[in-house]
C-alpha cells in the first residue's frame, strides 16, 4: 500500500520528481484504480500548475554557431527562450533536435510527455503510432502556422488538444510570397548565378524576364496570408488580382484589396500569370497541383508554394517546368523535409527553392515564441486559448482541416 503521508503528498501537489521521468502517476494509478493514468484529464489534474511538474518536450532545429544572437529563439539550443520560465513554473524542459527513427530522442522522451511543442520548420512527424507512445500527452503546440505533420485525427480520437499560434508569422510568409514572384517573373537567379561564377550574358537573363505589372496574379486560399499578399500586391498595378476561397472575403474588403473572387479554381488558373498557394494541406488538397491541373493552366504561368509541398505532385511540376507549361516554380515547403539532395526540385530549372525559412524569421520567432509562452500559460491555469488558436479540441478538427 501507498503510505497516506506520501499519497496526501501526491494529491495536494507537494511532491515534486526528483528525476526527468514522471513516476507518480502510475503510482497513484495503483491507488486509486478508478482512474486511468493516461487520460489527459487524469495527468492535467494531478500535474497542472505552479511547481507540479508538467514535462514539456520541444522538437526544433540545431543552430549550431548560429544561436549566439539571443533572438534567434526558433533554435533548439534557445528553445523559445521559455526554458528559465517554465522551470521557475516547477515544470521539465527536454529540448531535443533528434526525431527520426524510432531510437530518436524525441521517441524516448514521448511516454511521459505531457506537452510537446513542435515546429513546422524542422518536422517532427507525430503519427499515431507515435501518439500511442505519449500515454500522458494532453496537450500539442505547434510553434508557428501548420500542424499538418500531426496526425490530427488520431489526436483528436485520444482527446488530445492541438493549438497553433495563429497568424504568428503571417507577414512574414506574405512578404516572401512577394520576394518569390519577383525572383520568378524577373528571372533573377539565373542572374544571380552568373555574378556568382564570374560570368557576363544578359541575353541569357533578359530573354526570359517579365514586368509584374499588368499580369493576372491569383491567389489559391484567402485566409490571413493571402489576404495580406493581395494587400502588399496592391502597389505593383497588376491586371488582375483573383483569389479562389470556398468563403467570401466580402464585397468591401474585395474592394479594399482590388481583388475578385473566382468559385472555380480552373477558370482561375486559365487565367493567370502567376499562382500562389496559401491553402493548408488537407485530404482535399494533397496533390492539388497534379499534371491534370497544370495543364489547365496558362502556359508559361508561374507558380509560388509557400503552403505545404505535398499540395503539389513533385514529378507533374517539374516535368511541366522542364517542358514550359510552367514558366517557374518557387516556394519553400517540400513533400518531405528536409528535401533529399537527390529531390527533383533541386535541380529543374526556374525553381526558386528554398528551405522551410518564410515563417521563421527573426520577428515571426518573436511572436510565436510568446504565442507558445501565452498557450503554455493558459493551459497550466486550465484557461481557454483564443479561439482561433484550436486545431484540434475536444475530438474536433477546426473546419479548416476537415
Amino acid at each position: 500500500m501507498m503510505p497516506k503521508r506520501f499519497a496526501s503528498l501526491l494529491l495536494s501537489g507537494a511532491f515534486k520528481a526528483v528525476t526527468r521521468t514522471h513516476v507518480y502517476p502510475q503510482c497513484v494509478a495503483k491507488e486509486l484504480s478508478n482512474y486511468q493514468p493516461s487520460a489527459p484529464c487524469f495527468s492535467r489534474f494531478f500535474s497542472s500548475g505552479k511547481g507540479e511538474g508538467k514535462k514539456v518536450l520541444g522538437v526544433f532545429y540545431k543552430a549550431h554557431e548560429y544561436a549566439d544572437n539571443p533572438e534567434f529563439l526558433g533554435c533548439a539550443e534557445n528553445a523559445l527562450g521559455i526554458r528559465e520560465w517554465l522551470e521557475s513554473q516547477g515544470h521539465t524542459y527536454v529540448v531535443t533536435s533528434d526525431k527520426e527513427g524510432p531510437d530518436s530522442e524525441l521517441d524516448r522522451e514521448l511516454p511521459d510527455t505531457n506537452i510537446l511543442i513542435t515546429t513546422p520548420f524542422h518536422p517532427a512527424y507525430i503519427t499515431k503510432e507515435r501518439l500511442a507512445k505519449g500515454k500522458n500527452l494532453e496537450l500539442l503546440v505547434t510553434a508557428g502556422i501548420g500542424s499538418d505533420h500531426i496526425d490530427l485525427r488520431a489526436a483528436a480520437e485520444k482527446g488530445l488538444t492541438v493549438a497553433e499560434v495563429t497568424g504568428s508569422n503571417t507577414s512574414s510568409v506574405a512578404e516572401d510570397e512577394v520576394l518569390r514572384i519577383l525572383v520568378l517573373v524577373r528571372n533573377f537567379l539565373p542572374g544571380w548565378r552568373q555574378t556568382w561564377e564570374g560570368k557576363w550574358n544578359v541575353a541569357a537573363i533578359a530573354h526570359k524576364a517579365h514586368d509584374l505589372s499588368d499580369k493576372v496574379v491569383g491567389t489559391v486560399g484567402a485566409g490571413r496570408i493571402g489576404q495580406l499578399l493581395m494587400q502588399r500586391l496592391k502597389g505593383f498595378d497588376l491586371k488582375q488580382m483573383l483569389y479562389y476561397d470556398r468563403n467570401s472575403i466580402g464585397e468591401e474588403r474585395e474592394k479594399e484589396l482590388g481583388a475578385t473572387r473566382e468559385t472555380d479554381l480552373d477558370t482561375m488558373l486559365a487565367k493567370c500569370d502567376v499562382v500562389v498557394v496559401n491553402t493548408p494541406l488537407t485530404d482535399q488538397t494533397r496533390g492539388l497541383f497534379n499534371k491534370e491541373r497544370i495543364s489547365k493552366m496558362k502556359k508559361g504561368a508561374y507558380i509560388v508554394n509557400n503552403a505545404r509541398g505535398a499540395i503539389a505532385d513533385v514529378d507533374a511540376v517539374k516535368e511541366a517546368v522542364e517542358s514550359g507549361q510552367l514558366g517557374g516554380y518557387g516556394g519553400d515547403v517540400w513533400n518531405e523535409q528536409p528535401a533529399p539532395k537527390d529531390h527533383p526540385w533541386r535541380y529543374m530549372p526556374s525553381q526558386a527553392m528554398t528551405p522551410h525559412i518564410s515563417g521563421t524569421t527573426l520577428d515571426a520567432q518573436a511572436r510565436y515564441a510568446a504565442g507558445t509562452k501565452d498557450i503554455l500559460d493558459k493551459w497550466f491555469k486550465h484557461e481557454p486559448l483564443p479561439k482561433s488558436y484550436y486545431i484540434v479540441r475536444e475530438g474536433q478538427l477546426a473546419s479548416q482541416y476537415l
